[in-house]
Protein backbone atom coordinates (compact mmCIF):
# COMPACT_ATOMS: atom_id res chain seq x y z
CA UNK A 1 0.00 0.00 0.00
CA UNK A 2 1.50 3.39 -0.97
CA UNK A 3 2.21 5.73 1.91
CA UNK A 4 0.16 8.87 2.31
CA UNK A 5 1.69 12.10 1.01
CA UNK A 6 2.63 14.55 3.78
CA UNK A 7 0.24 17.46 4.27
CA UNK A 8 1.96 20.83 3.95
CA UNK A 9 0.62 24.04 5.47
CA UNK A 10 0.67 27.44 3.79
CA UNK A 11 0.87 29.22 7.16
CA UNK A 12 4.63 29.69 6.93
CA UNK A 13 4.76 30.42 3.18
CA UNK A 14 4.77 34.13 2.28
CA UNK A 15 3.50 35.55 -1.03
CA UNK A 16 6.40 37.60 -2.50
CA UNK A 17 4.10 40.39 -3.70
CA UNK A 18 1.70 40.93 -0.80
CA UNK A 19 4.05 39.76 2.00
CA UNK A 20 1.05 37.92 3.45
CA UNK A 21 0.80 34.19 4.30
CA UNK A 22 -0.62 32.10 1.44
CA UNK A 23 -3.11 30.65 3.90
CA UNK A 24 -4.53 34.14 4.41
CA UNK A 25 -4.78 34.74 0.65
CA UNK A 26 -6.48 31.37 0.14
CA UNK A 27 -9.19 32.45 2.59
CA UNK A 28 -9.76 35.78 0.83
CA UNK A 29 -11.12 34.94 -2.64
CA UNK A 30 -12.91 37.19 -5.11
CA UNK A 31 -16.66 36.86 -4.47
CA UNK A 32 -18.05 39.38 -6.97
CA UNK A 33 -16.82 41.18 -10.10
CA UNK A 34 -18.00 44.31 -11.90
CA UNK A 35 -16.91 45.26 -15.41
CA UNK A 36 -14.98 48.53 -15.82
CA UNK A 37 -16.97 50.46 -18.44
CA UNK A 38 -15.54 53.99 -18.13
CA UNK A 39 -12.11 53.35 -19.62
CA UNK A 40 -10.06 53.46 -16.43
CA UNK A 41 -6.54 52.13 -16.78
CA UNK A 42 -3.56 51.06 -14.73
CA UNK A 43 -0.10 52.56 -15.04
CA UNK A 44 2.95 50.34 -14.78
CA UNK A 45 6.69 50.59 -15.25
CA UNK A 46 9.39 48.12 -16.16
CA UNK A 47 13.13 47.85 -15.78
CA UNK A 48 13.84 48.14 -19.51
CA UNK A 49 12.53 51.71 -19.72
CA UNK A 50 12.56 53.23 -16.27
CA UNK A 51 11.81 56.77 -17.50
CA UNK A 52 8.39 55.83 -18.93
CA UNK A 53 5.04 54.68 -17.63
CA UNK A 54 2.81 52.38 -19.66
CA UNK A 55 -0.96 51.94 -19.49
CA UNK A 56 -3.34 48.99 -19.75
CA UNK A 57 -7.12 49.17 -19.66
CA UNK A 58 -8.81 47.66 -16.63
CA UNK A 59 -11.09 44.71 -17.31
CA UNK A 60 -13.04 44.73 -14.05
CA UNK A 61 -13.09 45.32 -10.31
CA UNK A 62 -13.21 42.44 -7.87
CA UNK A 63 -14.61 42.30 -4.33
CA UNK A 64 -12.69 40.04 -1.96
CA UNK A 65 -14.33 38.25 0.92
CA UNK A 66 -12.71 40.64 3.41
CA UNK A 67 -14.28 43.66 1.67
CA UNK A 68 -11.20 44.80 -0.27
CA UNK A 69 -11.89 45.93 -3.86
CA UNK A 70 -9.10 45.51 -6.44
CA UNK A 71 -8.73 46.23 -10.13
CA UNK A 72 -8.29 43.20 -12.41
CA UNK A 73 -6.32 42.97 -15.67
CA UNK A 74 -5.34 40.11 -18.00
CA UNK A 75 -1.59 39.88 -17.39
CA UNK A 76 0.57 37.35 -19.26
CA UNK A 77 -1.41 34.12 -18.79
CA UNK A 78 -3.72 35.04 -15.87
CA UNK A 79 -6.27 37.57 -14.70
CA UNK A 80 -4.54 39.25 -11.78
CA UNK A 81 -5.22 41.96 -9.17
CA UNK A 82 -3.38 45.10 -10.27
CA UNK A 83 -1.65 45.56 -6.93
CA UNK A 84 0.01 42.15 -7.35
CA UNK A 85 1.85 43.20 -10.53
CA UNK A 86 5.30 43.59 -9.06
CA UNK A 87 7.89 42.14 -11.39
CA UNK A 88 10.75 44.46 -12.47
CA UNK A 89 11.03 42.78 -15.88
CA UNK A 90 7.39 42.29 -16.88
CA UNK A 91 5.96 45.29 -15.03
CA UNK A 92 5.39 46.98 -11.68
CA UNK A 93 2.02 48.51 -10.82
CA UNK A 94 2.16 52.26 -10.21
CA UNK A 95 -1.55 53.02 -9.68
CA UNK A 96 -4.91 53.42 -11.36
CA UNK A 97 -5.34 56.15 -13.97
CA UNK A 98 -8.31 58.19 -15.23
CA UNK A 99 -7.22 59.68 -18.56
CA UNK A 100 -10.33 61.89 -18.76
CA UNK A 101 -9.25 64.00 -15.79
CA UNK A 102 -5.54 63.04 -15.85
CA UNK A 103 -5.73 61.64 -12.33
CA UNK A 104 -3.62 58.94 -10.69
CA UNK A 105 -5.16 57.11 -7.72
CA UNK A 106 -4.50 53.99 -5.69
CA UNK A 107 -7.85 52.77 -4.36
CA UNK A 108 -11.00 51.57 -6.11
CA UNK A 109 -13.55 54.32 -6.91
CA UNK A 110 -16.32 54.66 -4.35
CA UNK A 111 -19.04 54.01 -6.94
CA UNK A 112 -17.49 50.64 -7.81
CA UNK A 113 -17.15 49.68 -4.14
CA UNK A 114 -20.84 50.51 -3.59
CA UNK A 115 -21.85 48.58 -6.73
CA UNK A 116 -19.94 45.47 -5.70
CA UNK A 117 -21.00 45.50 -2.07
CA UNK A 118 -24.65 46.02 -2.98
CA UNK A 119 -24.60 43.28 -5.62
CA UNK A 120 -22.80 40.83 -3.31
CA UNK A 121 -25.43 41.39 -0.64
CA UNK A 122 -28.30 40.96 -3.11
CA UNK A 123 -26.85 37.89 -4.88
CA UNK A 124 -25.98 35.89 -1.78
CA UNK A 125 -25.47 32.50 -3.44
CA UNK A 126 -25.45 29.14 -1.71
CA UNK A 127 -23.31 26.82 -3.81
CA UNK A 128 -22.86 23.07 -3.69
CA UNK A 129 -19.28 23.06 -5.00
CA UNK A 130 -16.23 25.27 -5.47
CA UNK A 131 -16.50 24.91 -9.26
CA UNK A 132 -20.04 26.28 -9.50
CA UNK A 133 -20.22 29.41 -11.68
CA UNK A 134 -21.68 32.34 -9.78
CA UNK A 135 -21.12 35.13 -12.29
CA UNK A 136 -20.15 35.78 -15.91
CA UNK A 137 -19.33 39.16 -17.46
CA UNK A 138 -18.57 40.03 -21.10
CA UNK A 139 -15.08 41.14 -22.05
CA UNK A 140 -15.31 44.86 -22.90
CA UNK A 141 -11.63 45.63 -23.59
CA UNK A 142 -10.94 43.39 -26.58
CA UNK A 143 -8.82 40.77 -24.82
CA UNK A 144 -7.37 38.07 -27.08
CA UNK A 145 -5.88 34.72 -26.11
CA UNK A 146 -2.78 33.55 -27.97
CA UNK A 147 -2.74 29.83 -28.73
CA UNK A 148 0.23 27.94 -30.08
CA UNK A 149 0.87 24.22 -30.36
CA UNK A 150 3.95 22.86 -28.61
CA UNK A 151 6.97 23.36 -30.88
CA UNK A 152 5.02 25.49 -33.35
CA UNK A 153 6.35 28.83 -34.60
CA UNK A 154 2.89 30.22 -35.38
CA UNK A 155 0.15 31.51 -33.11
CA UNK A 156 -3.61 31.80 -33.33
CA UNK A 157 -5.43 34.72 -31.69
CA UNK A 158 -8.93 34.13 -30.33
CA UNK A 159 -11.19 36.79 -28.87
CA UNK A 160 -12.13 36.36 -25.22
CA UNK A 161 -15.94 36.47 -25.10
CA UNK A 162 -16.46 36.53 -21.35
CA UNK A 163 -15.01 35.86 -17.91
CA UNK A 164 -16.54 33.36 -15.49
CA UNK A 165 -16.22 33.64 -11.72
CA UNK A 166 -16.53 30.37 -9.82
CA UNK A 167 -17.50 29.87 -6.19
CA UNK A 168 -13.82 29.21 -5.40
CA UNK A 169 -12.92 32.75 -6.50
CA UNK A 170 -11.18 31.57 -9.66
CA UNK A 171 -11.86 33.59 -12.85
CA UNK A 172 -11.65 31.96 -16.28
CA UNK A 173 -11.42 33.51 -19.76
CA UNK A 174 -13.98 31.94 -22.10
CA UNK A 175 -13.22 31.26 -25.78
CA UNK A 176 -15.35 30.03 -28.68
CA UNK A 177 -15.16 26.44 -29.87
CA UNK A 178 -15.95 27.02 -33.55
CA UNK A 179 -17.09 23.42 -34.03
CA UNK A 180 -19.82 23.85 -31.42
CA UNK A 181 -20.95 27.34 -32.46
CA UNK A 182 -24.59 27.36 -33.57
CA UNK A 183 -25.76 30.98 -33.37
CA UNK A 184 -24.11 34.37 -33.71
CA UNK A 185 -23.12 36.57 -32.09
CA UNK A 186 -21.73 34.34 -29.39
CA UNK A 187 -22.80 35.72 -26.01
CA UNK A 188 -21.70 34.95 -22.43
CA UNK A 189 -23.13 31.64 -21.27
CA UNK A 190 -23.21 30.09 -24.74
CA UNK A 191 -22.71 26.31 -24.80
CA UNK A 192 -19.88 26.67 -27.31
CA UNK A 193 -17.62 28.50 -24.85
CA UNK A 194 -14.70 26.84 -23.09
CA UNK A 195 -12.10 28.03 -20.59
CA UNK A 196 -8.78 29.12 -22.12
CA UNK A 197 -6.82 27.41 -19.34
CA UNK A 198 -8.21 24.01 -20.37
CA UNK A 199 -6.40 24.22 -23.72
CA UNK A 200 -2.83 22.93 -23.78
CA UNK A 201 -2.18 25.43 -26.60
CA UNK A 202 -3.04 28.53 -24.54
CA UNK A 203 -0.04 30.79 -23.95
CA UNK A 204 -0.83 34.45 -23.16
CA UNK A 205 -3.43 37.23 -23.11
CA UNK A 206 -3.13 40.37 -25.24
CA UNK A 207 -5.30 43.47 -25.30
CA UNK A 208 -6.84 44.47 -28.61
CA UNK A 209 -4.23 47.00 -29.67
CA UNK A 210 -1.38 44.50 -29.35
CA UNK A 211 -3.50 41.70 -30.83
CA UNK A 212 -4.20 43.81 -33.91
CA UNK A 213 -0.50 44.57 -34.31
CA UNK A 214 0.23 40.85 -34.16
CA UNK A 215 -2.48 40.16 -36.75
CA UNK A 216 -0.86 42.77 -39.00
CA UNK A 217 2.59 41.27 -38.35
CA UNK A 218 3.95 44.47 -36.84
CA UNK A 219 7.76 43.94 -36.45
CA UNK A 220 7.92 45.16 -32.84
CA UNK A 221 4.94 43.02 -31.82
CA UNK A 222 6.37 39.94 -33.52
CA UNK A 223 9.72 40.53 -31.81
CA UNK A 224 7.94 40.69 -28.46
CA UNK A 225 6.19 37.39 -29.22
CA UNK A 226 9.57 35.79 -29.95
CA UNK A 227 10.90 36.98 -26.60
CA UNK A 228 7.87 35.54 -24.77
CA UNK A 229 8.33 32.20 -26.50
CA UNK A 230 12.03 32.11 -25.66
CA UNK A 231 11.31 32.83 -21.99
CA UNK A 232 8.59 30.17 -21.75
Amino acid sequence: MPSSAPQHSNKNVIDIFTRKPLSELDDNPIIRIAAELDGLEILYSNADDQDKLFSVRLLAWGLRRNGEVVGLVPWLDKLVPCNKINDPLNGQWQGYYDEGVDELFFSAPVHKIVELETAAEYYDYECDSADEIIQEIPDAIGTHAALSAEGSHSIILKEVISWQLSNSGHIEAMLVNEEKKVTTPVLPGDDCLYAASTSCEFRYFFQHNIANKIKNKDPDAMAAISLLKDSN
